[in-house]
């Protein structure tokens, strides 16, 4: 294991031909004491701040207080709005940094069942949230929505009312059933083409509002699918992180951009990819990203919304923060197995950063979690 050239951070911030927001995890304070199930967590405010300038640094935008931060997982809509505001301020601050903000509904009980009128007025309050702070959100899937909806004219009426009401464009979210299985039939169908043409209403009727959709639902084929029929004025981020690779390189069909929660830990190498790519040099981009997609595939297996962990477990590898703690305890989420294999499978996609304290550091994991 070594420091390669692909390793190291660049001099100057790279420039990218495609949009690449990378969605950050939080740095949670595991000396403070509070219910782990609870949504109100300790967050280290100078750990999480800094990793978004590190992002920044790699030429990344970031997509704020999205699934990567466990939202809905670990952190409730009181800490999401905080980190929503510290991080817009934060963002201010750095020459060329740029983000937009997750907005749902989450923080609606969960217990209790809502009206379409509820639901509007949940997004609108997070919203607000942001715009007042001066971001940009990205309207979230809705968990309260897809249990109230009973047909796509219900997500039509809402998304209608709360994109209009919007003082900014707006980034759509459509996150599949494999990352949350509360969210299944989204769009008023579990078919997805039906799905999709829902959708497909929903941005047509408001492509001047609409700035992009990302779509996750790890299936290469629907995404160029609906990226095929998009106006021209709206984007795709892909948010497919089983086939990032070959969906932001493009083929005949177009390309994607993306929106994407694996270049959390895979920064410095899908930023050098990015650049390549942006160059020219296609090739030196697949040699780059193909091994990270590798890592990708293990990160989000089955139960794909256990990822954070690995996520978050890379990072503290990298030295990005002084521990493995995670908000709602979501550390204990994977098996030692796993773990092991994303060592393995980020040292050979060049993510470690710093070889010697990520060797250190997996041992001392194994030690304590397997007595290895």
């Amino acid at each position: 294991m070594q420091q390669q050239e692909d390793q190291l951070p660049p001099s100057t911030t790279p420039a990218f031909n495609r949009i690449a927001y990378a969605a950050a995890h939080v740095v949670v304070d595991p000396a403070y004491t509070y219910e782990p199930w609870g949504d109100v967590p300790r967050v280290d405010w100078d750990a999480t701040l800094e990793f978004r300038s590190y992002l920044y640094g790699l030429g990344f935008k970031v997509a704020e207080a999205m699934d990567t931060a466990q939202r809905g997982m670990g952190i409730g809509w009181p800490t999401a709005a905080e980190l929503i505001r510290r991080s817009i301020a934060h963002a201010r601050r750095i020459p060329g940094a740029d983000l937009a903000c997750g907005a749902g509904t989450d923080q609606l009980d969960s217990a209790r069942s809502h009206t379409l009128a509820d639901i509007v007025a949940g997004y609108k309050e997070q919203f607000e949230v942001i715009e007042s702070a001066g971001g940009r959100p990205i309207m979230m899937a809705s968990r309260a929505l897809c249990a109230a909806a009973r047909c796509a004219d219900d997500y039509k009426h809402v998304y209608d009312a709360v994109i209009s009401a919007s003082r900014n464009k707006v980034v759509l979210h459509w996150l599949g059933d494999a990352f949350d299985a509360s969210l299944s039939g989204y769009w008023g169908s579990r078919d997805v083409p039906t799905a999709m043409a829902t959708v497909l209403d929903i941005i047509r009727l408001h492509q001047d509002k609409i700035e992009g959709i990302k779509i996750s639902l790890l299936n290469a084929q629907y995404e160029r699918q609906l990226r095929s029929q998009l106006p021209e004025s709206v984007v795709m981020f892909t948010g497919d992180d089983y086939n990032y690779g070959e969906l932001i390189a493009g083929d005949s069909t177009g390309h994607s951009h993306a929106l994407l929660g694996i270049f959390d830990p895979i920064a410095p190498v899908a930023s050098r990819a990015l650049s390549k790519l942006a160059a020219g040099d296609t090739d030196a981009y697949r040699r780059l990203i193909d091994p990270t997609v590798a890592l990708s595939r293990e990160l989000f297996r089955s139960p794909t919304q256990y990822y954070k962990a690995g996520v978050v477990f890379l990072a503290w590898l990298n030295g990005h923060q002084d521990h493995f703690s995670m908000a709602g305890g979501m550390e204990s989420a994977r098996s030692v197995q796993h773990f092991a294999e994303v060592f393995r499978k980020a040292d050979a996609a060049g993510v470690l950063i710093r070889p010697e304290l990520a060797i250190e550091r997996m041992a001392r994991f194994l030690s304590v979690r397997a007595g290895v």
